[in-house]
């Protein structure tokens, strides 16, 4: 089973790495170390159909000389002092980056929260089996369901260690438990499939098996039989598990690597109007067990919590350093490590929730269509043109008529973030944190 990393050795490593990079001739250095393992457990139809169990140990050594940057992988039996002078080398022929370095020293973090990240419970292997298995007997259960795709429990472990040649050294272990299931109603070409999982930092904060199950199996039933229906313009509603996407697009045209390439949509748009006012979408890296929190970024900068869009304007970017001083900026905290490098990202997501319910909302749009599944990745964060396929339910006189499938939803992202009404059921438990989204205007495609 996984067990916690040491993470007093992992610094330790990670600053002999520093300090050999300086000795070897870097006027910088930082190493990243990161550590991961995890396990699990898949059952369908009563019976254990796969066991699994991965270990991952990245070593990264990155090294500056004047403007010039180079890096290194490495494992724990290297030589540290040929590896740092093989990454030197590497430097001094890399072109030059007016821009690259570390993080300013004045941003680095010189404290930082205990966010309750790591919980040391080990679920052996018989109890992630009889989770698994309790799941996918609560989702046949359910009426309408004819059989199972699968259930399965997953358990992982990870630690992450930064040391920098500006003094900074950090740490921090965490876990993540998950549970999952896939039903199915219907036989032959007639059957409809649905799922219902939750992944969580904490084991005791999962929701239990019964509630995973019963939802699946409710959600594939309830999709039995379904039709199409006529194209035409038509107001969507995107229950939470689909909202988090259109949140997700929003993130990711306001990367700023994206802006800095001109390959975000809304590169030109800053402190714009782009939502209705009222409208605040906030980061925050530091909610306690927070499936996306983290002590600092990747590369040491305690980054607090802000609103990327508040009363409806564009009010920040997401920037790591490097790409905060091609746009004239500075740093928010939101650099991720992806192995020598970096680039911006976003942690836990918030949609802040509006006032009304889904089922009020409903009731307004008289007709139009309850998203509950999207297909496909028809979505241009260059142009913000966004098609998709969907599925979900025919809402008619403000009541779920039938299911739908076979249709596709098309608008633009600048429309679509210009109509978002959030409702009020917001669901806190996942990396992005949205209620249901209404959009008026988008058109569908059907039969």
């Amino acid at each position: 089973m996984p067990t916690a990393p040491d993470l007093d050795h992992l610094q330790s490593r990670a600053a002999d790495l520093v300090t050999a990079a300086k000795k070897a001739g870097a006027d910088a250095a930082d190493a990243v170390v990161a550590i991961s393992s995890s396990t699990g457990v898949s059952v369908r139809e009563g019976k254990v159909e796969d066991t699994e169990s991965a270990q991952n140990n990245a070593f990264s050594l990155r090294v500056f000389v004047g403007d010039r940057v180079a890096s290194v992988s490495a494992n724990q039996s290297d030589a540290i002092d040929d590896l740092a002078a093989r990454a030197v080398a590497m430097a001094k022929v890399a072109p030059p980056d007016p821009h690259t370095g570390l993080a300013p020293p004045d941003r680095l973090a010189k404290n930082w929260p205990d966010l309750d990240l790591l919980d040391e419970a080990e679920p052996d292997f018989d109890m992630m089996r009889d989770l698994a298995l309790a799941c996918e007997e609560a989702a046949l259960a359910v009426d309408g369901v004819s059989k199972s795709s699968g259930a399965g429990f997953g358990y992982g472990l990870g630690g992450s260690v930064l040391a920098t040649s500006d003094g900074f050294s950090g740490a921090y272990s965490a876990s993540r438990f998950s549970l999952s299931v896939s039903a199915v109603s219907g036989e032959g070409a007639g059957m409809e499939r649905d799922y219902d999982f939750d992944s969580q930092r904490h084991f005791k904060d999962l929701r239990s098996p019964q509630s995973i199950g019963a939802e699946a199996g409710r959600r594939a039933a309830r999709r039995h039989a379904p039709r199409t229906v006529p194209t035409g313009t038509v107001a969507c509603l995107f229950e939470p598990r689909m909202a988090r996407s259109l949140v997700g697009h929003l993130a990711g045209a306001l990367n700023g690597a994206s802006v800095v390439r001109g390959t975000s949509f809304l590169r030109e748009k800053m402190g714009e109007q782009i939502f209705a006012s009222g409208l605040k979408i906030t980061d925050d890296p530091h909610i306690m067990r927070g499936t996306a929190s983290r002590p600092f970024d990747g590369e040491g900068v305690g980054g607090a919590a802000f609103d990327l869009v508040e009363d409806g304007r564009i009010a920040s970017w997401l920037l790591d350093s490097t790409n905060a001083k091609q746009l004239g900026m500075e740093t928010n905290g939101r650099a991720s490590r992806g192995g020598s490098s970096t680039s911006p990202s976003s942690s836990n997501l918030i949609l802040h929730p509006g006032s009304r319910s889904p089922d009020d909302m409903m009731k307004a749009m008289g007709t139009g269509l309850l998203v509950t599944e999207l297909i496909g990745q028809g979505v241009s964060l260059v142009t913000g043109d966004y098609s998709r396929g969907a599925s979900g339910f025919w809402v008619v006189n403000g009541e779920i008529a039938f299911p739908v499938s076979e249709i596709t939803i098309a608008s633009n992202l600048t429309a679509m973030f210009a109509a978002m009404e959030p409702a009020n059921d917001i669901d806190y438990r996942q990396s992005i944190a949205t209620p249901s989204i209404l959009i008026e205007g988008m058109t569908l495609a059907g039969k």
